[in-house]
């Protein structure tokens, strides 16, 4: 049998050789050092034996193998009982199983470009790998969009754990960082077949006209991902993956967490909270054309706006008939300060965290977007004062974690409740009870999805509420 010693030095480890030996061993030494060749068979057969050993501890079992590779002094020693306190102490981390790889024949491999703010990419991210997955083919991280109006530089893998996606995920669809380089160098050459999928397209198109296409070129880039995929109609597979990407797969980074973290944290220290989702930003005024509350200066910037993106279809927009049939309220900082002075507690994140908290975040809007998002999220009630795509993103995966309350303003209703209070039709009373009488099945209820069929833009959005993933059961649902 034998022993190993094990000693740091300067420089790597040096592993203590075997001890033997006999009469006449020294003589044997001083001739081994007069032949370089016997010396280097005794050095090769040390280095033999030695190997033996370990392998031959390591196979003792795992109570022994393991303390002699990590340098315990014997491994014939019993256990000692300090050493069993330590190793209580030290707290043990579950190792991290992953899914096991799907395999499948690779079809092609498809590249994707969002398009629009973080939350209508990440629907179309969601759309994309359950397309991917469909098509057995190859899915490249998707692309940001960095040109529309909110130029936000960020990249996947600045906004959400780009490996924890790819992982998570490799049971259904095999997720690559980037192309392999052969079909890289002809991209970057510009030699890639570049479309923009139809909206709203059942799981069929991209089988009976992507498929081809991908079989033929090997790579095909889809240059718009809004809205691709229809909201009904789809095998249930389709919609439980696309469920399972939105509330699994696509995590924010640790830093995005951790700082999403603290702002719930010093929230909760108050108790309660909720969430007001105003939306009351420049590309939404210049999109729905609502200008109430601006002056002449600003309609005019909101309208040159309209005309800079083209496609944003309307551009001559009556605000008035607008207000009327969206609700919108408008007013800005004059609105803003009213509000404030009827609710003191009031904050932002902005005002919540010191600046050099959101010092990363600045200029990024889809990172600060993702902080919002989680916030909503654990928040006791959220409402959102417009339908936009954080809305109704937010909405469903309120539903998800368990029906969380989440207020859907009824905004034509409220626009004609406010101009009769405000005339003096309506008291005080007689407002606030019209308003919660109105909105008492508006708070996030289980529901059916609104189908309308070939009018799907009207119709109920898939992520503001999967209810094929929900519980509980379809049975229980209530339609709209």
């Amino acid at each position: 049998m034998c022993s190993i010693e094990v000693k740091g030095k300067k420089g790597g480890i040096i592993m203590g050789v075997m001890k033997g030996g006999g009469a006449g061993g020294g003589e044997r030494v001083e001739k081994l050092k007069s032949s370089k060749m016997k010396l280097w068979i005794i050095r090769a057969t040390t280095s033999v034996l030695l190997w033996t050993c370990i392998v031959q501890l390591t196979a003792l079992g795992e109570t022994w193998g393991p303390r002699v590779l990590k340098g315990w002094p014997s491994c014939f020693s019993h256990q000692d009982s300090s050493f069993s306190v330590i190793e209580d102490k030290v707290p043990s981390v579950p190792a991290r199983v992953l899914p096991p790889k799907r395999v499948y024949k690779n079809n092609g491999y498809l590249m994707v470009s969002c398009n629009g703010g973080l939350n209508q990419m990440r629907a179309a991210i969601c759309d994309m790998v359950t397309i991917a997955r469909y098509l057995n083919v190859t899915l490249i991280v998707p692309e940001l969009d960095k040109t529309s109006f909110w130029a936000d530089p960020s990249e996947f893998q600045d906004i959400f754990d780009v490996d924890h996606f790819i992982t998570s995920l490799r049971d259904e669809v095999r997720i690559l960082k980037e192309l392999p380089p052969r079909l890289k160098r002809r991209v970057e050459m510009g030699m890639v077949y570049s479309m923009p999928p139809i909206s709203w397209s059942d799981i069929s198109y991209y089988h009976n006209q992507i498929l081809p296409l991908i079989q033929r070129y090997k790579v095909v880039h889809l240059n718009r991902t809004d809205t691709r995929l229809a909201n009904n109609g789809q095998p249930l597979d389709i919609q439980k993956l696309r469920c399972r990407v939105n509330f699994n797969a696509l995590r924010f980074t640790s830093q995005i967490e951790e700082l999403g973290k603290r702002v719930i944290k010093l929230l909760r220290q108050n108790g309660p909270f909720i969430v007001l989702h105003l939306r009351y930003e420049m590309d939404m005024l210049a999109f729905s054309g609502c200008t109430q509350g601006c002056n002449n200066e600003e309609v005019e910037e909101l309208t040159r706006m309209r005309y800079a993106y083209p496609w944003w279809k309307e551009k001559i927009i009556n605000s008035d008939l607008k207000r009327k049939d969206a609700g919108e309220i408008y007013g800005g900082q004059r609105r803003m300060a009213r509000l404030a002075a009827a609710y003191p507690r009031l904050v932002r994140k902005e005002t919540l965290l010191e600046p050099s908290d959101l010092r990363f975040f600045q200029n990024h809007s889809s990172q600060m977007a993702a902080l919002d998002y989680l916030v909503s999220l654990e928040s006791d009630i959220f409402i959102p004062t417009y339908d936009g795509n954080m809305a109704k993103v937010v909405e469903g995966h309120r539903r998800y974690l368990g029906f969380k309350q989440t207020i859907l303003l009824d905004r034509r209703l409220l626009v004609d409740l406010i101009d009769q209070y405000n005339s003096g039709s309506l008291s005080w009373n007689e407002f606030s009870d019209a308003v919660k009488e109105s909105h008492e099945s508006r708070k996030g209820q289980p529901t059916k999805r609104l189908v309308i069929p070939d009018r799907p833009k009207e119709e109920d959005y898939f992520y503001a509420n999967p209810e094929e993933c929900l519980e509980p059961s379809y049975g229980q649902l209530s339609s709209t």
